[in-house]
């Protein structure tokens, strides 16, 4: 059996966090037979791809209406890798994650399954909801599982979608859990801990966590799976390269819960600072849907053959501040 990588490969989302990490790690292994798809607006992600190489570019739209009009516009793909998504946990556009999201990904996992692609798409730890009822990517009993919000469900429709037609056991979904690292100051809001703290300790020496609003957390003792985007999307590579055949879902994160006290700490510690952390009140709209615990269970992502070390939190985050963060740099640069 040929390797999904060893002809041209599609990235969607491949100007974005993850997809460009992708890319990146592509380019890595010597690949440049990539074709990138994406929605590039007006945040600047596009300098994500400046230092990235790659054989064409296709504006997600555009890529959409092509391929429903001609199947072969784009001619053969080995892999697929669909990571375009809106992420936005705080989107109220129902419509436009349902299209963007749930729709788009069934269009290209019919296409993708119909020319014998290897298809890897991006699901999420947001399907899990509150965690109540597990995080458990070997469980079958996908419709228990109760998102908190609109991303996590539009996502979570997917999911069902895929194991009602039986492409489960054809295609791989990822968990990613809470993913951080170079490549994501376009996100707005939706930027890691790290990324937003660097700034706001850069500029006022100190760092503003949210308070906890449950009696059984202690303030900054919320805890969050932190995964550095380069495991990630080695992580993700490794369906492509090395589990060609695996199938189904799979949390991609770190398998260890972290406060975000320790987090904060090895931010300021690459920083060479003495930590100085406020607590502040967590908004209203944000208290019923925030997640207090999470981590992943990644014993079937090992029981795959993914054998690689993790990043240790404190390594992770110091590569990213002094390595990008502090000289302005991206992946590739």
């Amino acid at each position: 059996m040929a390797s999904p990588l060893s002809g041209r490969i599609l990235v969607t989302g491949g100007a974005g966090f993850i997809g460009s990490a992708l890319v990146w790690a592509l380019n890595q292994r010597g690949l440049t037979d990539i074709v990138v798809s994406d929605l590039l607006g007006s945040d600047e992600k596009w300098k994500n791809l400046v230092p990235l190489q790659f054989a064409d570019y296709v504006e997600a739209g555009d890529f959409r209406s092509r391929l429903a009009a001609d199947p072969k516009a784009f001619g053969r793909f080995s892999a697929v890798f669909h990571l375009g998504a809106n992420s936005a946990t705080t989107e109220k556009n129902a419509a436009h994650l349902i299209d963007n999201n749930y729709a788009y990904t069934k269009e290209l996992a019919t296409w993708a399954l119909a020319h014998d692609a290897r298809f890897i798409y991006a699901s999420s730890a947001a399907t899990y909801g509150d965690g109540a009822r597990g995080m458990d990517d070997k469980s079958d009993d996908l419709a228990a599982l109760r998102p908190l919000n609109m991303y996590g469900y539009s996502k979570h429709l997917f999911d069902l979608h895929a194991q009602h037609q039986g492409w489960l056991k054809r295609i791989v979904g990822v968990k990613y859990f809470n993913v951080f690292g170079p490549n994501e100051d376009h996100k707005g809001d939706m930027r890691s801990l790290v990324n937003k703290a660097f700034g706001q300790i850069s500029s006022t020496g100190q760092l503003k966590l949210f308070k906890s609003h449950r009696p059984d957390f202690k303030d900054g003792e919320q805890q969050r799976d932190f995964l550095y985007v380069k495991d990630a999307v080695e992580m993700t590579l490794h369906f492509a390269e090395k589990a060609p055949t695996a199938a189904g879902l799979f949390n991609l994160g770190s398998g260890e819960a972290n406060t975000w006290l320790a987090l904060a700490r090895a931010i300021f510690a690459a920083m060479g600072q003495e930590p100085r952390i406020e607590f502040i009140d967590m908004p209203g709209e944000l208290r019923g849907k925030y997640q207090y615990f999470t981590q992943a269970d990644t014993a079937k992502l090992r029981a795959a053959g993914y054998d690689r070390a993790v990043t240790p939190l404190d390594a992770a985050v110091r590569d990213y501040v002094q390595n990008y963060l502090t000289p302005g740099k991206k992946l590739g640069e």
